[in-house]
């Protein structure tokens, strides 16, 4: 995600489509509206949205400078609490801070929930992986005394942290990891299988034998004898600013931002390794030619940034009932553009991307209720939207 702040006007578009590698060429088909899903309320600089899958129809919204709210999934909602404030923890400012939220898939019953956070020790810059419970005697807060730390790594800049958390269907927690920051990745993490950055990881948080944690058994570097972090999923990413699995097929997709030229949007699988630094995408960066792309993995969807894009938001396949024509696609933005999309596959491969509405704002990030139902937080405004048929 990148910050940089252009007008915020959400509204209703035509429906356009295009190949990423050629001209947009509008297309004459049915409006997309993207509306104000809770018109009552507003979020400081909201990053991250979720919900509990406990049956009771709350929703969480992340403030990045530490703080998450709760709030009944209501239109009417008019006012949200306060679920937890870490803000003396959270260091914040630019692509830092409180940036990723997942609940345990046995939450109803254990309470548990974990955070993605930078914060700084002895001034320097880490993120940190924390496990916290809800209180046991309100269920709208958190226990702020219960935060159990699974794991911290350095982050040498603000930029680049990646920051998502999300559980998939083996009840394994992933995580995105940026690749540190600065330019053009100089420590060349994303392709140091010993590094935690540029990443995503995949641990067990149910386990203990790494202290809070452990290590899956079929996680590609489990029990190497080379060095490299066995917590690794897949690596050679820039910055998964947003990750999301598809629970109907168990994809796991990302939304990776590029660098100065190309977005891109992959399909995450066990052991894949997507190019970056040697590639941006699908051209070749470092180096600028013969960068060994035997073995590396393309983007789903390449976006170049020559088209008006150049902050990525990686967003949720369509499985809610509001907007049917987008049953099955992938729905993402963004951040600079204001352009929403809808990615049509067959077979891991694009069929076709188009835009579905333009105009929508700094979109930050995307979530999902219990009925799968997309929301979109505009991160300038505060405001939480939601797509509707016309």
């Amino acid at each position: 995600m990148k910050r940089i702040i252009i007008s915020s006007l959400a509204g209703v578009v035509l429906l356009f489509t295009f190949n990423a590698s050629k001209p947009r060429e509008p297309r004459a088909e049915a409006a997309v509206k993207v509306v104000e899903a809770f018109p009552k309320l507003h979020f400081d600089y909201p990053v991250d949205l979720t919900h509990a899958n406990d049956g009771t129809n709350r929703l969480f919204v992340l403030e990045q400078e530490g703080t998450i709210r709760v709030f009944e999934n209501a239109v009417s909602a008019s006012s949200s609490k306060v679920f937890l404030d870490i803000k003396k923890l959270v260091s914040y400012g630019g692509e830092a801070g409180l940036l990723g939220l997942a609940f345990h898939l046995d939450y109803k019953t254990n309470g548990y929930f974990f955070l993605n956070y930078t914060t700084k020790v002895s001034g320097k810059l880490e993120t940190a992986i924390v496990r916290y419970q809800v209180s046991a005697n309100d269920p709208d807060r958190a226990d702020p005394g219960s935060a159990t730390i699974l794991f911290t790594f350095d982050q040498p800049y603000d930029n680049h942290n990646g920051g998502a958390v999300k559980f998939g269907k083996d009840g394994y927690l992933y995580v995105s990891t940026g690749d540190g920051g600065s330019w053009g990745d100089p420590s060349n993490n994303g392709q140091n299988k010993s590094a935690w950055l540029g990443k995503i990881l995949r641990v067990d948080v149910n386990s203990k034998t790494k202290g809070n944690y452990g290590i899956p058994a079929d996680n590609p570097f489990a029990g190497n004898k080379e060095g490299f972090r066995e917590e690794i999923y897949a690596y050679g990413l820039r910055n998964p600013w947003r990750i999301s699995f598809d629970d109907l097929t168990n994809t796991l997709w990302a939304g990776d931002v590029g660098q100065n030229k190309r977005e891109e949007i992959d399909i995450i699988v066990k052991g894949g390794n997507y190019g970056w630094r040697l590639k941006e995408s699908i051209d070749c960066y470092n180096p600028k030619r013969d960068c060994g792309a035997e073995g590396l993995i393309d983007p789903v969807l390449d976006l170049p940034q020559a088209n008006g894009e150049h902050s990525i938001t990686g967003g949720f396949v369509y499985r809610g009932k509001a907007v049917p024509a987008l049953e099955g696609k992938y729905v993402f933005g963004d951040y600079v553009s204001g352009r929403l999309f809808a990615l049509e596959t067959k077979d891991g491969k694009a069929v076709q991307n188009s835009i579905i509405a333009e105009g929508v704002g700094q979109i930050s990030a995307f979530g999902t209720d219990q009925s799968n139902e997309l929301y979109i937080c505009n991160y300038t405004t505060g405001k939480i939207m939601k797509l509707a048929k016309p």
